[in-house]
């Protein structure tokens, strides 16, 4: 029977931040190792790879897979921490498997006792430093050459936009200079990881004429879609990748996202975007909804302190993000009826676009960037402070911590203040259970039985198939199945 044309699957890939207050413990990067090593080796959360998946950028020992279905490891651009969440079909799977990598994180750093020293971030920007991490999207689309060529253009506008709900927001603002760094030699002898495949490599100065903005990473979007992304961020980064490749689809990846502290908004923001992408599929995006320059537009939006966001159409006409939104939202109705899912993102992008054009200071509960201005406001007058102060940084910083007892996030969280997609024991539950429609739950099954084994182990885990040792290998190329019969009991 074939599937409704909403039944999608999605992942989310996050990279983190990390602070380290006593400098006897060394740099974040050594940090991150201690981490990583305390969640597969005391934990035992995990299956580490014992092979290499890629010697330059994902070497042996980096990480592995988790017993949910999700993948935690080291990326070797930046030596950052990195969660993938497991194959996901539903919304509340996905925030709950995306939650249980931060609580996995968390509980790691009290065991090893560090909470005193170390703090990671679920942010996109380091305020001090000028660099830029990501929330990447994944989902399940056609593999059709039409969509990343003729397509895609209508894919921005939507992308552009929908940081009205979507974004996170931030204190300030930076600016894009290839003057302000060069690496010399010794920088790219010390880090030829970060420098490889690098075109050109730019640095940014602190930008003073923007006090709040909806997003952290739109100052630093160069490109709308580009292969090569170190110093060359786009909002697409296309992979053609062989674990998200079957059956005639592959992976979509976007670059361009955000770390999204509330649930409802992470939920919102994945929901509406895999029915866009329907849309795409379906090719029922008319070129009437083009940007004359998609990002430049997305600075523009970002950065309207007044929220109007208006962008420039093609055509020269000139449309609010509101109202492009909603027309991306008049063509999906076409999917209502298809699921309770479906039904669920219709209705709430309907109503968030309503609530944004009545008064979007009356949605903190719901969206991330106005919850952070709220906090960073009352700071300000609790503090007499102005918006050139330092330390608003930091409280910008603090909302994206993920310790629950240190976060400005879980604070208001805790006070009932948010919208919730999940609660504790669905995040507890997908700490160790794996979704149950999506291959995560035959690979998941996998890990366990590896883990179980005594003397010395042989395997390799991948997407799409596991190796249990050198005679037998479980293919899974198809994401949508479960693999149960091929795992035994």
């Amino acid at each position: 029977m074939e599937r409704p044309r909403t039944d999608r699957v999605f992942g989310v890939e996050t990279e983190y931040g990390c602070l380290v207050a006593d400098e006897t413990l060394g740099t974040p990067e050594a940090a991150v190792e201690v981490i990583k090593d305390c969640i597969f080796y005391e934990m035992k959360l995990g299956a580490m790879d014992v092979h290499s998946r890629d010697e330059v950028f994902e070497p042996a020992q980096c990480g592995g897979f988790l017993m949910n279905g999700a993948r935690l490891y080291i990326d070797a651009v930046g030596s950052h921490l990195e969660y993938a969440t497991a194959e996901c079909r539903s919304l509340k799977d996905l925030v709950a498997n995306d939650r249980a990598g931060q609580r996995h994180i968390v509980r790691a750093i009290r065991e090893m006792e560090l909470d005193d020293a170390v703090s990671v971030y679920n942010n996109s920007v380091d305020h001090f430093g000028g660099h830029t991490f990501g929330c990447h999207e994944n989902y399940l689309v056609e593999a059709n050459d039409e969509l990343l060529t003729d397509r895609v253009e209508m894919f921005y506008p939507f992308l552009v936009t929908r940081q009205v709900y979507a974004g996170v927001g931030r204190v300030g603002g930076h600016l894009l200079s290839a003057n302000a760094f060069r690496p010399n030699y010794q920088d790219v002898v010390d880090n030829p990881i970060d420098y490889i495949w690098v075109s050109h490599v730019y640095g940014v100065l602190p930008d003073d004429s923007v006090n709040f903005q909806l997003s952290q990473r739109a100052d630093h979007i160069l490109k709308t879609i580009a292969s090569r992304v170190r110093f060359n961020r786009a909002i697409i980064n296309p992979k053609w990748e062989h674990f998200y490749t079957y059956g005639g689809k592959t992976r979509l990846h976007l670059l361009y996202g955000e770390a999204n502290q509330n649930e409802y908004a992470y939920a919102l923001k994945v929901g509406t975007t895999s029915l866009v992408v329907a849309l795409l599929e379906d090719n029922l995006v008319p070129r009437s909804l083009l940007l004359a320059n998609p990002v430049l537009a997305l600075r523009q939006v970002s950065r309207d302190e007044g929220c109007k966001w208006l962008i420039q159409l093609e055509d020269e006409t000139t449309i609010s993000a509101i109202d492009l939104q909603r027309e991306y939202l008049k063509l999906a109705e076409r999917y209502r009826g298809e699921s309770d899912q479906t039904d669920w993102i219709l209705n709430e992008w309907a109503s968030i676009l309503d609530g944004l054009e009545k008064d979007p200071m009356a949605l903190g509960d719901k969206i991330d960037w106005v919850a952070k201005k709220k906090i960073v406001e009352q700071y300000m007058a609790e503090e007499g402070i102005g918006w050139q102060d330092d330390a608003l940084q930091s409280v910008d910083l603090e909302y994206h911590n993920i310790d629950p007892e240190k976060s400005l996030f879980h604070a208001i969280q805790e006070m009932g203040e948010t919208a919730r997609m999940v609660d504790e024991l669905d995040i507890i539950d997908a700490m160790t259970d794996p979704p149950s429609n999506t291959r995560a739950k035959g690979r998941a099954k996998l890990v366990r039985e590896v883990m179980e084994r005594k003397g010395r182990k042989y395997y390799v885990f991948d997407w799409n198939g596991v190796a249990l040792d050198q005679l037998t290998y479980v293919e899974m190329p198809d994401p949508y199945e479960t693999y149960e019969h091929a795992v035994g009991n």
